[in-house]
């Protein structure tokens, strides 16, 4: 008996079901960047982070067919939502939680579709409910490209916070669990200590003039420690010591003739669970100043001083602040303006993804006298030992009571039963790149400071162009 997605999705309990095809995908359908197409076919993940890895479950083999590639998934998705929008004045209907959803599309993930082996294909969607609410969408299609036919639609996440997680069984077969029985490690989270080799990879687009690229460096410090197992890049390598931040970073001369090469680099990486740590604070004001994307507003004072309100220590009052931006924002990652890390367009949009979050708790931490920071780097994936990893993400830290305190609003805000630890707690499993905002390199950008390292920032001619790098691990 061959049990066809849709039943399994409908279970409760995968009984006697085994993962058997699932190709590349991502991790979950969240993550700190815009969506970026990947190489197809590289990377492996499991039920436990994306509704996705569900997809595989069969208790035979199919006979091997000829797989959709992801340009023809998505056109079978869009196709499908199209029409059904067009069949009700231009709204997507879906029944969930005794209500009927009306929903525009909002992108498709196309780093998450995914052929799964025979003629059935997953897609990750976001769309908007007329209330403003971001619904992350799973679809099972099946047939061949150009005909398929959605045979499941499931509502993973809402404004990114996940409904269910899944939890694989020693026999191997998968089951659902609800967020408020999901342990920490189904959440995400690796306590104590983790090691891993962290991948970073970057393809150079067509240049047809000379350039630069600038690369974080990860380095070690009292919670990670990093060795660089290889570097292969094109170009002359320049190593540039940023001792603002105590970043390093690595510049690359570029000719046209470097067009469409691959730069990968590697690291082994140990990585503590990060918690309060004691450290004299020399120079509070450095911490406390305005970030380009970082100001402190009229607005932002105002609400930092309201939020604080009868709090009689700095510890408190980070407290009151960090539930005041949870309080205050949603994930939702809709338009052009998230993703860059701006307070002022978190505070008034209230929306946003991990850079917004972490920026406005910064601007308004800064505003009441409390100093703060930010860095960016990855979250390794807690359910699996190697693969991809969806994108960068990134937290901050304030200093009270002699003591530095990492943080995680966004990561609290979506897992709101950790939401406490994530006050004060960084879980081992991840790395962190770079820190700090407007890096002011030498020699930098023509285009001026670097905003936060993650992504590489590269120059063409003197003028930037976007371009993404690919995470991956093994542990």
């Amino acid at each position: 008996m061959k049990l066809s997605v849709h039943h399994a999705w409908a279970s409760c309990r995968l009984s006697a079901v085994t993962i058997v095809g699932l190709t590349a995908l991502l991790g979950g359908c969240n993550s700190g960047d815009k969506a970026a197409k990947p190489p197809e076919s590289n990377v492996k993940a499991t039920p436990a982070e994306s509704a996705a890895q569900q997809a595989a479950t069969k208790t035979t083999v199919a006979t091997p067919k000829a797989r959709a590639v992801t340009a023809e998934i998505q056109e079978g998705i869009e196709k499908h939502i199209a029409s059904k929008s067009g069949a009700d004045d231009g709204y997507f209907s879906l029944a969930h939680d005794d209500r009927t959803l009306r929903l525009k599309l909002v992108r498709v993930h196309i780093e998450y579709l995914a052929s799964l082996g025979t003629d059935e294909n997953f897609a990750c969607v976001d769309l908007v409910d007329t209330d403003g609410e971001v619904y992350d969408v799973d679809f099972f299609l099946a047939g061949p490209p150009g005909n398929m036919v959605v045979t499941d639609t499931t509502v993973h996440k809402i404004n990114g916070k996940p409904i269910y997680a899944w939890d694989q069984k020693e026999d191997k077969t998968w089951q659902r669990v609800p967020m408020d029985e999901a342990s920490a490690k189904l959440q995400g989270v690796i306590e104590g200590e983790d090691a891993f080799e962290f991948v970073y990879g970057v393809t150079l687009p067509t240049m047809e003039k000379a350039g630069r690229i600038w690369l974080p460096i990860p380095t070690s410090d009292a919670y990670q420690s990093v060795e660089t197992v290889s570097i292969s890049a094109p170009g002359t390598q320049t190593m540039i010591d940023d001792k603002e931040h105590a970043n390093t970073v690595l510049m690359l001369d570029l000719t046209p003739e470097d067009s469409g090469a691959a730069i990968e680099m590697r690291f082994a990486v140990k990585r503590k669970e990060k918690a309060s740590y004691a450290e004299e604070l020399e120079s509070p004001e450095r911490f406390l100043k305005e970030d380009l994307l970082i100001p402190i507003t009229k607005e932002i004072r105002a609400l930092g001083k309201e939020a604080i309100k009868g709090k009689t220590t700095d510890l408190i009052r980070a407290r009151a602040l960090y539930d005041h931006v949870m309080d205050r924002m949603s994930y939702k990652k809709v338009g052009d303006d998230w993703g860059k890390g701006d307070a002022t367009y978190a505070c008034d949009s209230k929306t946003g993804n991990c850079s917004d979050y972490h920026s406005y708790f910064i601007a308004i931490s800064r505003a009441v006298g409390i100093p703060a920071r930010f860095a960016v780097g990855a979250a390794i994936p807690s359910a699996r030992d190697d693969g991809g990893i969806s994108g960068y993400h990134c937290w901050a830290e304030f200093y009270a009571d002699g003591k530095w305190w990492p943080i995680d609003v966004s990561e609290g805000d979506k897992y709101s039963n950790l939401s406490s630890y994530y006050f004060g707690h960084h879980p081992a499993n991840r790395i962190e790149l770079s820190r700090g905002r407007d890096l002011a390199l030498s020699p930098g950008p023509v285009t001026g400071p670097i905003n936060f390292l993650a992504h590489p920032t590269l120059e063409v001619g003197g003028e930037y162009v976007r371009t993404k790098a690919t995470f991956s691990f093994q542990r």
